[in-house]
């Protein structure tokens, strides 16, 4: 099973991601823990093209490019790999931020990320857990971790809200492999009600 964990940032979803990994390992399952942009070399080192220095860096369309790069590279490497060898992939991140990070935030750019997604990605996730919380809540966690991946970060609260409502947009219309998680409350919680709906797909008939 594919699962990714999707949300602003600062939403808690990489915690999230983590607990999940140990949680279905302690069940018994063989599990990939990965990310994006990243989980495999080459996209890691693209990874550090995309998220630090200046906001405008890049354009819009250029970070689409890289970002596709990148995650063809862990897909051919990382996931397809691990999925058929029957383990779990967790990932931090997916299509879906593309789809909301350079698909709306400069521009109407989403037909040109599906169009990329389709003809050099082809996979969805099985399970995604989008991890909801306050924007000003998650830019604040976001900015006090002091890290230099803040590129994103940077381009302000506005956007964040815009991504907010974004990925709320992207859970109803991708609904049949969505979970809209509450982040606002303690970790272990939230964890908890992920483990379950996890769980409780794996032992469904396609995963038995």
């Amino acid at each position: 099973m594919f699962i990714t964990f999707e949300g602003i940032d600062g939403s808690g979803k990489s915690t999230q991601a983590r607990l999940l990994a140990e949680t279905l390992r302690e069940a018994g399952h063989e599990v990939i823990l990965t990310r994006e942009p990243g989980g495999s070399p080459g996209a890691e080192e693209i990874r550090r093209l995309v998220l630090e220095g200046d906001p405008d860096r890049w354009s819009a369309e250029t970070e689409i490019l890289l970002f596709t790069a990148a995650r063809r590279d862990h897909l051919e490497r990382t996931i397809e790999p691990a999925l058929a060898a029957g383990k779990v992939v967790i990932s931090d991140r997916f299509a879906d931020s593309t789809r909301m990070y350079q698909g709306l935030s400069r521009g109407d750019l989403r037909p040109t990320v599906d169009r990329l997604h389709q003809m050099m990605i082809g996979r969805e996730p099985d399970l995604t857990f989008l991890i909801d919380i306050d924007p000003e809540v998650g830019l604040s966690r976001a900015k006090g971790r002091n890290g230099h991946e803040e590129r994103f970060e940077d381009m302000g609260l506005d956007m964040q809200r815009q991504m907010r409502a974004g990925f709320l947009a992207l859970a109803a219309e991708f609904r049949l492999r969505f979970h809209v998680i509450d982040g606002a409350r303690a970790a272990e919680a939230v964890a908890t009600d992920i483990a379950a709906m996890a769980l409780s797909a794996l032992a469904g008939p396609d995963y038995d």
